[in-house]
C-alpha cells in the first residue's frame, strides 16, 4: 500500500514512522527545518516502547512529486485544513483513501465537500506524541490505539486492508468500531473538555483534576458535549462522563494536550476547532454549552495574540 502521511508531527510522525519500520511504502510531507533533517539524517522516533530510526526516510514538501496514493494519513492541525486539502489534490486517484487524525467533528463534512463521501474515511487516535526536535518524534507513556472505518460503516476491502496493515504493528491497539461516528464523538468529548479546561488552568490533568473548580467545569463541559453529539444522532451511553472521568483520574502525571501546549506556548492553536466547534455546532441544534462559551471568552485574547490579531 502507497501511504502518505501529510502532517508528520507527533501524530503522523509516530504512525508514519511506525508503518515505515514495519516496510511499508511511506511517504513524509513535511517542511521547514524537521523536513530538511528528516531527509538528511532521518526520522528518530523515541518511544517507551523502544526507539527506531527511519533512514533513508521519503520525505517532501510538494504533493505534485509524489503521484496518486492508496491512503493519505491526514495528522495537521485542524485548522490547517483548508490549506491541506489544496496540497492533497495531486495525491488523489480514483481510489485513494483518507483518513484523517484530525482533533474535531466539523473536519468530516468539509473533507466530504472537498473530495466526496467515497475517499474520506472516519478516524481518529489515542496517542501522547510531540515532536522533541527537528526531524524527531517523542512517544509517551499512552498505549497508542488508532480507530477508523467507512463513514457508513460497512465492512469493505480497503478497510480490511488498512486494519491489516496497522494491526502487524506491535504495542498499537488497532480497531474498527461498530459506529465510527459515535466513536469520533467519544474522543471529542474527551479531548476537547481537557483542552479547554487544560488551558485555562495551566496545569496538566492530574493536577487540575484534583482541584474542585476545574474538576467541576471538566464535568460540565463533557456533559455539554455528550448531549450535543446525542442530537447529532451518536449513541453516547448515559454512564460516559463517568467512565471517562475515571480514565482521568487514572492518567499519568504531566500529561498536557496539544492544544492546552499550544496555547500556554504562545502559538496558535486549536481554539476554534475545539471549543469554537462545540458552541457552533450547539447553537446549530439549540444545545445550550455555557461552560464551552465561558472556557472560549477566556482563552480568546491569547489565540488572537498568538494569530497577530489586534
Amino acid at each position: 500500500m502507497k501511504v502518505v502521511i501529510f502532517g508528520s508531527g507527533g501524530v503522523g510522525g509516530y504512525f508514519g514512522g511506525r508503518l515505515a519500520h514495519a516496510g511499508e511504502h511511506v511517504t513524509f510531507i513535511a517542511r521547514g527545518e524537521h523536513l530538511k533533517a528528516i531527509q538528511r539524517n532521518g526520522l528518530k522516533v523515541s518511544s517507551v516502547h523502544g526507539d527506531f530510526l527511519i533512514h533513508p526516510a521519503q520525505a517532501t514538501d510538494s504533493t505534485e512529486s509524489i503521484g496518486y496514493v492508496d491512503l493519505i494519513i491526514l495528522a495537521t492541525k485542524a485548522w490547517q485544513l483548508d490549506s491541506a486539502i489544496e496540497q492533497i489534490r495531486p495525491l488523489m486517484g480514483e481510489n485513494t483513501a483518507i483518513l484523517p487524525l484530525l482533533n474535531g467533528m466539523e473536519h468530516i463534512d468539509i473533507l466530504v465537500s472537498a473530495f466526496g463521501k467515497e475517499h474520506v474515511l472516519g478516524g481518529l487516535c489515542r496517542i501522547s506524541t510531540f515532536v522533541e526536535g527537528a526531524g524527531h518524534i517523542r512517544h509517551m507513556g499512552i498505549q497508542p490505539i488508532i480507530s477508523f472505518g467507512e463513514l457508513d460503516n460497512t465492512r469493505t476491502k480497503r478497510i480490511e486492508a488498512i486494519y491489516k496493515m496497522f494491526s502487524k504493528l506491535e504495542n498499537i491497539t488497532t480497531e474498527i468500531p461498530a459506529d465510527i461516528h459515535t466513536a469520533m464523538w467519544e474522543k471529542f468529548i474527551l479531548i476537547s473538555s481537557t483542552s479547554g479546561v487544560g488551558a485555562v488552568s495551566r496545569m496538566p490533568i492530574n493536577q487540575c483534576r484534583d482541584i474542585p473548580e476545574f474538576r467541576n467545569m471538566l464535568i460540565q463541559a463533557m456533559y455539554e458535549t455528550a448531549n450535543l453529539a446525542r442530537a447529532h444522532g451518536a449513541s453516547i451511553a448515559g454512564d460516559l462522563v463517568d467512565g471517562i472521568m475515571k480514565r482521568i483520574d487514572a492518567t499519568p502525571t504531566g500529561m498536557l494536550t496539544s492544544m492546552q501546549k499550544d496555547i500556554m506556548e504562545g502559538r496558535p492553536s486549536e481554539l476554534d476547532n475545539q471549543i469554537g466547534a462545540v458552541i457552533r455546532m450547539g447553537k446549530i441544534v439549540n444545545i445550550p454549552t455555557p461552560t464551552h462559551e465561558k472556557i472560549y471568552a477566556e482563552l480568546l485574547p491569547l489565540e488572537q495574540k498568538a494569530r497577530g490579531i489586534k
